[in-house]
């Protein structure tokens, strides 16, 4: 009974849905300032110390608007995609290992199941848009699949990648395997600096930030797939979409990074492994924000050119040597 409790907690509270949802925020905030110092801007400021409130005041803001939904859309599928889209980033950050070598949920395999869930996320991006009644809104959802068509290889062969420097011990498609294959060293040290650049590339375009903010491009379509979302329902994708941008920031910090490895037993080494771990995921943040600051949005097709020319024979260049280095070095 009491480890179902211990459980429970684990899941709702940490390192669960309540931790992630305020790394989700704070990562935000971090995202904001960053990006506005790099254009010579100040970002948030007001709403508390130098503005670190504003996330939370913006997400308090949306759940007390209005909530309107077109008079043409479907509305089943247009009010449930917010809430499903939550659920999934909730679902997907069950699996990121924090304060030790393996998630709240960890099984061999768990690795191909998170690729499975960012794919889903793209979907519902996809119905949210296409349900929405709008031209503003397909053109979206339109984007989104065609940009998926673009990154989803390059980002699973970079993260296969990841699980093949395991070979050398047998193997593996679990994240325990791969954080524990790397103790002691981070893989972007190694023959895996070419796959963290694909990772981030694809983990970019994943969150539909510059240069790959095509499916939103507030210049062009209003606000993209996103345009006739208001009040609680856009609360809550904004929110699916702060978690996400922490859970692949943790992602990368997990598989090329060397994770949270513990140094210290007991609870001091689960705290020091959890300020390990954020602190190694705001490293990947920071990343991909220099990126939005340094480039310019790219058109669909020049996207999907991208990827298919060179993104994409690259991943498979990293996959190869991934796989066949450890082989070559033991001969």
């Amino acid at each position: 009974m009491i480890q179902e409790v211990i459980d429970i907690l684990k899941i709702l509270i940490f390192p669960g849905f309540f931790f992630f949802s305020l790394l989700g925020l704070i990562f935000e905030w971090i995202d904001r300032k960053f990006y506005a110092r790099l254009q010579n801007r100040v970002g948030p400021l007001y709403t508390g110390p130098r503005g670190f409130f504003q996330p939370f005041a913006d997400f308090v803001k949306l759940m007390a608007k209005e909530d309107v939904v077109p008079e043409g859309a479907e509305k089943p599928i247009f009010s449930s995609i917010p809430v499903f889209a939550l659920a999934l980033s909730l679902f997907a950050v069950l699996f990121l290992p924090v304060y030790g070598t393996q998630g709240i949920l960890s099984f061999e395999g768990d690795i191909i199941v998170l690729m499975a869930i960012m794919t889903l996320f793209v979907v519902l991006v996809f119905l949210g848009g296409l349900s929405s009644a709008s031209r503003y809104s397909e053109v979206g959802a339109e984007r989104s699949i065609l940009q998926l068509l673009g990154y989803e290889i390059p980002l699973v062969a970079s993260v296969l990648g990841a699980a093949a420097i395991t070979i050398h011990t047998g193997g593996s498609l679990s994240i325990k395997g791969i954080v524990e294959a790397q103790s002691g060293w981070w893989s972007i040290l190694g023959i895996q600096a070419l796959g963290f650049a694909i990772f981030l590339l694809a983990a970019q375009a994943e969150l539909e930030r510059v240069p790959f903010d095509i499916p939103e491009a507030e210049t062009e379509i209003v606000a993209g797939w996103m345009t006739e979302y208001s009040g609680k329902k856009l609360a809550l994708l904004r929110l699916a979409r702060d978690i996400e941008l922490a859970f692949l920031c943790g992602l990368g910090a997990t598989l090329f990074l060397g994770g949270p490895q513990p140094v210290l037993p007991g609870i001091l080494g689960a705290v020091v492994s959890t300020i390990l771990f954020v602190v190694k995921s705001v490293i990947v943040l920071l990343i991909l924000t220099a990126i939005r600051a340094a480039m310019s949005r790219l058109r669909i097709d020049q996207m999907v050119n991208f990827a298919w020319k060179y993104l994409m024979p690259l991943s498979i260049l990293q996959l190869f040597l991934a796989v066949l280095l450890p082989h070559i070095i033991t001969l």
